[in-house]
């Protein structure tokens, strides 16, 4: 079974939904997430999730000096913060790279700040499925 670690700065948002996302397509991989300064989850994403049938709600942050020294075939970055400071996964056999906007820095009323959340959630079920597609079927 193969192991991928996602990484973002805070895992509040962005690794958490791409790792809810990733649990649902029911792949034969472990999935893991972490962040370089880790934070609660955001209620945001929680909801952005459920909007589409995927409870993050348990979910917890976790550093990535927690799993430094794992092994892991996939480490993919998702925001450009993240890869410049992340540690150097030295068991991984790919590292891979995609900056997301994060929508923790979202502005204006909470409808509009939801919208910005479902947009993120959106590309990264994009750039997941087709990740998925070409690394595990």
């Amino acid at each position: 079974m193969k192991r991928l670690m996602i990484i973002c700065t805070g895992n509040s948002c962005r690794s958490q939904m791409a790792h809810g996302l990733l649990n649902s397509l029911n792949l034969k991989i472990e999935v893991y997430s972490a962040g370089t300064k880790p934070e609660k989850v955001n209620q945001f994403a929680v909801v952005a999730m459920n909007k589409i049938g995927i409870d993050i709600s348990k979910y917890i942050s976790n550093s990535v000096d927690e799993y430094i020294s794992k092994k892991f075939d996939f480490v993919i970055t998702l925001c450009d913060n993240a890869k410049d400071v992340c540690p150097t996964f030295v068991n991984a056999k790919i590292f891979c790279h995609k900056h997301f906007l994060d929508p923790a820095n979202a502005k204006g009323s909470n409808k509009e700040k939801q919208v910005i959340y479902d947009n993120v959630r959106n590309e990264l079920r994009e750039y997941f499925f087709d990740f998925s597609r070409k690394e595990f079927i």
